[in-house]
């Protein structure tokens, strides 16, 4: 899709999602199937107060799959030939009368080693920081996860850079028709968030660590990029892609809120593991100094059932300290180096 019309898209988008995102009635509890495991997940309501009657499967992936009274979801045997996603259609009444909506699972390929790359994969093959490029090495690498840093523009377009401004330009001060003519380092234009989702959904290999950027505006607009972000992740339809990491607990908390399903991790350091398992959140991602000062915090939040991430690790030494402490993921601007100590 040309950029211009992925700005319109986006801009639409914005002007309505708000009502269409309230207005949404259905979650999945999983978004992936497997060879050893055909259930998926179980169909709930978003929000309460939804009444779920008469669920039913609609459209043409509707042979594939197969929805029991507890609208429980489950994938059939597979064609000759299957595709790696399906998008599955479900319909069901309300007093309000019949509705709709659609989801995307996907066949579950994707990496299960220990490495990140931070910003993509980047610092070895040429491509920028935070571009769809650095996104493609890392995926040809065979890295577990691709992380990716998000801002939103002073029109409520989401850009993928790392910092609040760019060459001088500050994204949250700034349209997005000024923002896609900025070039980064390798020639590619900044990437929009949902021109790097795409991207990353031609495959299913590789996850996409979604960061959730601090506003230096105020909090309100955080907590604002962060309803933006999971509304686009929804209308992508990349549920199963995209797991979300953020310094803001309110944001972390916030993404909760919306998709209590979605995998989202703190990334600031300041709280234990006990606290992040009582609000719910699914796993911590510190800085390798604090988890160096406090390596109980790795037991702690195995015992809570939290997921342990580190960054951003690129001397040999650290990494394979954090590889002999069992972490489960590492983000790091090496990725080919871990690669090399990282087993699957």
């Amino acid at each position: 899709m040309k950029t211009g019309l992925i700005i319109k898209a986006m801009l639409v988008t914005g002007l309505a999602t708000g009502n269409a995102y309230a207005q949404e009635a259905l979650l999945l509890t999983n978004y992936t199937f497997s060879d050893q495991s055909r259930t998926i997940g179980n169909v709930v309501p978003a929000g309460p107060g939804t009444q779920l009657s008469k669920v039913k499967l609609t459209g043409p992936s509707a042979k594939f799959f197969s929805l029991n009274d507890q609208n429980q979801l489950q994938f059939r045997k597979a064609p000759a030939g299957a595709d790696t996603w399906y998008d599955v259609g479900l319909e069901w009444r309300t007093p309000a009368g019949k509705k709709s909506q659609t989801f995307r699972v996907v066949k579950d390929q994707f990496i299960h080693n220990k490495v990140i790359a931070h910003r993509g994969a980047w610092k070895h093959t040429g491509a920028a920081q935070n571009s769809i490029g650095s996104l493609q090495h890392a995926i040809k690498l065979g890295c577990m996860g691709s992380e990716f840093d998000v801002h939103m523009s002073a029109d409520s377009v989401l850009f993928v850079n790392h910092d609040p401004a760019y060459q001088g330009t500050f994204i949250e001060k700034t349209a997005a028709s000024a923002l896609t003519q900025i070039k980064l380092s390798n020639g590619e234009p900044m990437p929009t968030v949902i021109a790097y989702l795409q991207e990353g959904m031609k495959q299913n290999r590789t996850r996409l660590i979604l960061e959730i950027k601090t506003s230096i505006i105020s909090k309100e607009r955080s907590l604002a990029l962060a309803q933006k972000v999971v509304e686009l992740v929804r209308q992508q339809k990349a549920q199963a892609w995209v797991e979300y990491i953020a310094f803001d607990y309110d944001v972390c908390k916030k993404v909760k809120s919306l998709d209590p399903y979605a995998k989202v991790a703190y990334l600031n350091g300041d709280k234990a593991p006990e606290l992040l398992a009582q609000d719910g959140l699914d796993g911590l991602d510190y800085n390798h100094t604090v988890l160096k000062k406090n390596e109980n915090w790795l037991a702690e939040a195995r015992q809570k059932q939290l997921s342990t991430n580190v960054w951003t690790v690129n001397d040999p030494a650290a990494m394979d300290w954090f590889l002999a402490q069992q972490v489960d993921f590492i983000t790091t601007d090496e990725p080919e180096a871990l690669l090399g100590k990282a087993t699957n």
